[in-house]
């Protein structure tokens, strides 16, 4: 996929004029826009045959997947819902029949559903770690083809599927709009990432198999604490239904118009990004050191004003991403670190920068036109 986008930019450099040509604001919007129809006309061009045969795959693991289309497109594109069915580590025939049932178990009053069928039958079938490829080629092809807008996909899913969003919902937090895990186990997994993602949680008050009630009241209680202490994020609710197993007769559906209400914001002013068990070099608008990813890395940041303060970061250097929708790029610059200063002074928009971002993020909405590489301590 990497190789094929950059032959795609290679392509159509020559038609661009001088890459690292410094843009205006507007200059910048006009290639951005450009750059767009490009990339989904690429996009269309790799994925014709996995379109065709209704599948994301990547190095021969295939994960099928069924949509439907509901109500009329909006003007800024159709929403995505991702619906992960139930089973897990059974005969394949039941992770079927789990699969028909997601098809019509939730429908959004507009937008693309789709239902996958897992590409494995095992309890980790939705979050192991060929699920991020697929889950982003997934979303690539709906964004080409369904015209679907980025800031619009939610993802949401029941027992076994519930599992996944658990894991899901954090690791790849800046890709969602929203999320609502419904009779899922919650193991391990940190929530700090869910700052600036909606999370719902869904449980019946008996479902006591492997303590999902309990777990994942604790776990709603944690959200509470994280939303004490940082008012603005964190948004949740969390429904324990009193008198129900684990299957909520259909209470849960109500998390479909409650996530509809939320955009991705997809250059939050404040972020908390903590590796989880797939190592991933970027979040939101941050690049970390390939060579220094492990689990539990994290890094906090806030930008207000034209001034990025890092709070914490366990990196010995960070890339920021900027756009004018983040911070003025006509002005100067300000970021630091614990109170020091590690750059200060103007950057440049170029293509060369949109087009870099393009490829290595995958998502129309981190196409960013400046960037600033700035190092929190020596090696």
């Amino acid at each position: 996929m990497r190789q094929f986008l950059i032959l795609f930019v290679l392509a159509v450099m020559p038609c661009l004029g001088t890459t690292a040509q410094t843009l205006s604001r507007a200059e910048a919007e006009a290639y951005r826009q450009r750059l767009a129809q490009e990339w989904k006309a690429a996009k269309r061009q790799q994925y014709q045959q996995q379109w065709q045969d209704s599948k994301a795959e990547i190095n021969s693991l295939a994960m099928p997947i069924w949509l439907w289309k509901y109500g009329e497109k909006p003007a800024d594109g159709r929403s995505l819902w991702i619906s992960l069915h139930g089973g897990g580590n059974t005969h394949p025939a039941v992770n079927d029949q789990q699969w028909d049932n997601q098809k019509r178990l939730y429908r959004p009053a507009e937008g693309i559903y789709v239902a996958p069928r897992a590409p494995y039958n095992d309890w980790d079938m939705w979050c192991k770690r060929a699920l991020d490829g697929l889950y982003q080629q997934l979303i690539e092809m709906c964004v080409a083809y369904l015209d679907v807008n980025p800031d619009k996909v939610y993802i949401l899913g029941y027992s076994a599927g519930g599992d996944g969003v658990w894991r899901m919902a954090p690791r790849m937090a800046d890709s969602w709009a929203a999320a609502s895990m419904m009779a899922g186990h919650p193991g391990d997994v940190s929530l700090l990432n869910l700052r600036n993602t909606p999370f719902m949680i869904w449980c019946g008050g008996e479902d006591a198999a492997y303590d999902r009630n309990k777990l994942d009241a604790e776990r709603g209680l944690q959200m509470d604490s994280l939303q004490q202490a940082d008012p603005e994020g964190y948004i949740h609710e969390t429904h324990i239904m009193a008198g129900m197993g684990h299957w909520m007769m259909r209470a849960d559906t109500v998390a479909v118009p409650w996530m509809a209400k939320y955009k991705r914001n997809p250059y939050p002013t404040k972020v908390v990004w903590q590796q989880e068990e797939v190592l991933r070099p970027s979040f939101y608008w941050i690049s970390a050191p390939q060579r220094e990813l492990k689990r539990g890395q994290r890094v906090r940041l806030t930008c207000q004003n034209n001034v990025i303060d890092i709070t914490e970061c366990t990196y010995s250097e960070l890339t920021l991403w900027l756009c004018d929708e983040l911070v003025d790029l006509d002005k100067r610059i300000t970021v630091r670190y614990q109170g020091r200063t590690l750059f200060n002074g103007k950057l440049h928009r170029t293509r060369d920068n949109m087009r870099q971002s393009l490829n290595e993020r995958g998502d129309l909405s981190y196409i960013f036109p400046a960037r600033v590489t700035v190092k929190t301590r020596e090696k």
